[in-house]
């Protein structure tokens, strides 16, 4: 996906748009390509849940949080990179936290249908993903970075009008529910 395309659909925080009106230092230019061509191949980050292997998911992320340390130290601490890595690099820790706890139960049936440890497991892959997508668009908008369409899934998606001509159509089509009368129940379980 194109960084233009990916600055179309960001909406609620701002960032400059590369080649408009800010023209990043180079050096922090290949930093974030490096960092998004880093990310492209973890699939940890894109692929279906159901699909995980809760084992290979966690070295993958602390593969991710291994090498956004890395690019830290060598950044700016003030640079606005530096802040999007560190915000990646803590939901690692929050992940690892989440899925390492309950003396490694989580881990261990966290690919099982309908166990908890896979509500966790899931949960927390998710949450992940949201931070590393909302941070990915700011590096691919802020310094004209691609990303390939594997990874573009996490990117926040366009933001749609309530009140858009395809819903209010669709309101007006769909029939009503009769209305039903509600009960009150008293603690015994009688109606009141």
């Amino acid at each position: 996906m194109r960084f233009k395309d990916i600055a179309s659909r960001l909406t609620g925080f701002s960032t400059p748009i590369f080649g408009v009106s800010w023209k990043p230092p180079e050096t922090q230019r290949s930093v974030a390509k490096r960092v998004v061509a880093f990310l492209e191949d973890r699939r940890v980050l894109y692929s279906p849940s159901e699909m995980e292997v809760p084992d290979h998911c966690v070295q993958s992320v602390l593969d991710i949080r291994k090498f956004l340390t890395t690019e830290i130290a060598q950044l700016d601490e003030k640079a606005d990179l530096t802040a999007s890595l560190r915000a990646m690099r803590a939901a690692c820790r929050k992940f690892l936290s989440t899925v390492q706890a309950d003396e490694g139960r989580i881990i261990r049936f966290g690919a099982q249908f309908g166990h908890y440890a896979s509500w966790t497991f899931n949960g927390a892959l998710g949450e992940m993903r949201g931070v590393f997508g909302i941070h990915i668009a700011k590096l691919a908008t802020g310094y004209g970075v691609d990303v390939e369409d594997e990874l573009a899934v996490i990117i926040p998606g366009e933001d749609v009008p309530a009140n858009s001509a395809v819903e209010s159509d669709a309101q007006q089509e769909r029939p009503r529910a009769p209305h039903r009368k509600r009960w009150a129940f008293s603690a015994r379980g009688r109606r009141a």
